[in-house]
């Protein structure tokens, strides 16, 4: 299982723009329908064991936290040319398998993923109500095969921070995951 890690976008960085369609609901879902919300970014994928891993935990999170003003938006960039399983078909699927309560995005262009510095598969980013960011990092140290439990503590650590309006620790640790599957030429050149 191959590992890649965040990028670790620079802290206060504004959250880029993006206008996705979820496949759910056929909506079109923008940044700028959480003006003045707290946001928390996920990219994400149908097929990826890290994703797998902690995704009952992570829609209990976001179930959690939108009670508290917290808006959630997971997005998947994957090629799914190539990896049919995260098609926006499979992400409907899935959505429903676990009750999100959060919309899940589909980037075809990968321009939203380009545009967050996204590399892997889970990677979180969490901005302020003024939409600038204050963590990207990992959800937890757990990870597949690991004998650590799923807990979200440090994505829980930096919102209950952001909502508290306490500092949030700048050393923040990257999250680590399946690389986003890229389609052909469109590879970033973050890496």
């Amino acid at each position: 299982m191959a590992k890649t890690p965040s990028t670790m976008l620079q802290l206060g960085t504004p959250a880029p723009e993006f206008e996705l369609i979820e496949p759910a609901t056929g909506q079109l879902i923008q940044r700028s329908d959480y003006s003045n919300q707290p946001l928390l970014v996920i990219f994400s994928c149908n097929h990826c064991p890290y994703v797998l891993h902690i995704l009952k935990q992570f829609v209990s999170f976001a179930r959690t936290y939108q009670s508290r003003g917290l808006a959630s938006v997971m997005i998947n960039s994957n090629d799914v040319d190539n990896y049919p399983a995260d098609s926006p078909q499979k992400m409907h699927q899935l959505s429903q398998q676990y009750g999100f309560s959060f919309p899940y995005l589909y980037d075809e262009t990968q321009h939203t993923a380009k545009a967050y510095q996204a590399a892997c598969t889970p990677d979180l980013f969490l901005f302020n109500k003024q939409h600038q960011l204050v963590y990207r990092g990992q959800f937890d140290g757990s990870r597949p095969g690991s004998d650590i439990p799923v807990t979200g503590q440090d994505l829980i650590t930096a919102t209950e921070a952001l909502l508290n309006d306490q500092q949030i620790p700048d050393a923040q640790i990257p999250s680590l995951g399946c690389n986003i599957k890229w389609k052909a030429g469109n590879e970033p050149d973050y890496f």
